[in-house]
């Protein structure tokens, strides 16, 4: 399939590219004869790229603006857009070196010849930015992004052999680090060509990809599609932690069959090994993994695509029916993960543990929630930070009575409900361990509340399922003898309101959030430990706005 650009559009990232290219050249004639005059031609053109790159620019906004583009057409502007930056950020790198080589005495010091071989490779990428672009070619712009690989191995040798001229005491000390220098800033070039080739590639996938991901991809999709039906990928989340999540189909289907996941090796293993662990502990839960790929420090997996909707869906989207019936599914999915999984070891979730290792954060995004001196009418407050140590040290004697098998990330969005099968799946297990139930309930409900939602009916229905959450456990818990599960559960929901502000911006709803944090911790630390077993956490006067 090739790209159809608007002929602006392409008629200036031709002229761009012939730019770049005649620059490059010329940096090459330089090094090969190096001239006042031809220093001179190069210093004097740089406005002439960065007006092409302008043009480009402001026909991509106004193509962007017009909202007549489609998904696939808006990443290709956006990924044209980004090709005309590096290729004009290339000629700042041209300027570089001229300026570095101002300062050499003896132009025979430095390592002319072995410049103008990595400029070379240089003006191939350049070379190949327009067909790669125009035919939508992913090979050609693997191409572009491998001359980085060569480049680098290039400024290796050119370093070690300028590091062994140094290390011998040489007299013309000076030109060797300006020489050294030069091939660092054309390396850098190879940065750009890269960042190029994975912007090519993104507008091929339809989706942002970088050349690690891309490889993953297609070793695991090429397990997976045969000649007669083509995969489709397109886009479904980005992780905090950096992680792409994408959805594969056949083109002759509109459904998913496989979700695919991409991030750091260490990311995408634990992810690996949760949904390994839900299979063995407490099978169908989990998703199956249908293939896993490691390719340096990056990995990627091919799970199951799982039929129904999010919890998170459900609540915001469809009938009060179905909501109701997805809870008492929850209700009794989780009573049987707990029963099935349980264990008499006590254990310690560590909420103010947790806590503080990210109030820090938090702090970062609501820095007025950290005032260590302030009073109400004359009476002097405990900061926020003391409150977590005096809570901490009063959590270290309140162990959970058992152990069980938890989520560990239990947001709304993290649990699936197939109405058809009237059944519950869990995603995105990385954290899954033997825990305190607690951890999962309190993630749960304010993974509730912190929806940024303001239509007041809407508002209303997710604070009732929190109180509606909140009963269906606490029965659960009578039903073991967990005495202490409201005071630990005070201590879970304080740890999630304030860790949650970090990721909302809405001044109302994370000082909302901040504050019923605070509530909950005075109480608990007002609490004697004797008295534990008989706290009441004032469930609705945290839940109701």
């Amino acid at each position: 399939m090739t790209i159809r650009l608007p002929k602006g559009i392409k008629d200036n990232l031709r002229f761009l590219s012939v730019e770049v290219d005649s620059q490059v050249a010329d940096l090459q004639n330089f090094f090969s004869i190096p001239t006042t005059a031809m220093a001179r031609r190069i210093l004097d053109r740089s406005g002439y790229a960065y007006n092409l790159k302008t043009r480009i620019h402001t026909s991509c906004v106004n193509r962007l603006a017009t909202g007549k583009t489609d998904n696939t057409q808006k990443l290709t502007l956006r990924g044209v857009e980004m090709v005309a930056t590096d290729l004009e950020r290339v000629t700042g790198l041209i300027r570089d070196c001229l300026r570095e080589m101002e300062y050499v005495d003896e132009v025979q010091h430095v390592l002319a010849n072995q410049y103008i071989a990595m400029l070379e490779k240089v003006r191939s990428g350049i070379g190949l930015v327009g067909p790669a672009l125009e035919a939508n070619d992913a090979s050609l712009a693997l191409s572009i992004g491998e001359l980085e690989t060569q480049l680098e191995r290039a400024y290796k040798r050119v370093f070690k052999n300028y590091v062994g001229q140094l290390g011998k005491g040489k007299q013309n000390t000076k030109d060797l680090v300006r020489g050294l220098f030069v091939a660092h800033t054309i390396r850098q070039m190879g940065e750009a060509l890269l960042q190029i080739s994975e912007a090519i590639i993104s507008a091929n996938i339809g989706q942002p990809m970088n050349r690690e991901r891309y490889h993953s991809l297609q070793s695991l999709v090429s397990e997976l599609e045969t000649e007669n039906e083509a995969i489709q990928v397109a886009p479904i989340a980005e992780t905090r932690s950096g992680s792409a999540i994408s959805g594969l189909s056949s083109s002759a289907g509109d459904s998913y069959f496989a979700i695919f996941k991409e991030g750091l090796k260490r990311k995408v293993k634990e992810e690996r090994e949760g949904v390994q662990s839900w299979h063995e502990i407490y099978p169908g839960l989990a998703p199956k993994i249908l293939s896993y790929k490691k390719r340096g420090q990056s990995a990627a997996l091919l799970i199951e695509h799982l039929p129904g909707f999010t919890f998170e869906r459900i609540l915001l989207n469809e009938s009060e029916p179905l909501l109701d019936e997805t809870l008492q599914q929850l209700g009794r999915t989780l009573r049987s993960v707990w029963q099935e999984t349980h264990t008499e070891k006590p254990v310690q979730a560590g909420f103010m543990g947790q806590l503080d290792k990210r109030i820090t954060d938090v702090y970062k995004i609501h820095p007025e929630f950290e005032s260590s001196k302030s009073s109400l009418c004359g009476v002097k407050l405990i900061s926020y930070n003391d409150l977590v140590h005096r809570a901490a040290r009063m959590e270290a004697r309140l162990p959970a009575p058992f152990s069980v098998y938890i989520h560990g990330d239990f947001n709304v969005d993290n649990i699936i409900y197939d109405p058809l099968e009237r059944r519950i799946h869990f995603i995105d297990l990385h954290r899954s361990c033997y825990m305190d139930y607690v951890q999962d309930v309190s993630v749960f409900m304010v993974s509730n509340y912190r929806l940024q939602i303001l239509d007041a009916p809407l508002r209303k229905r997710i604070l009732k399922l929190a109180l509606d959450f909140y009963q269906l456990v606490r029965r659960f818990a009578r039903k073991m003898g967990d005495d202490t599960f409201e005071i630990r559960l005070a201590l879970g929901l304080a740890r999630s309101f304030a860790t949650s502000t970090r990721f909302i911006l809405d001044k109302s709803l994370a000082r909302s959030m901040y504050l019923r944090s605070r509530y909950l911790l005075e109480k608990v630390v007002a609490t004697e430990l004797e008295n534990a077993g008989r706290f009441k956490l004032p469930i609705k006067e945290i839940f109701n706005d």
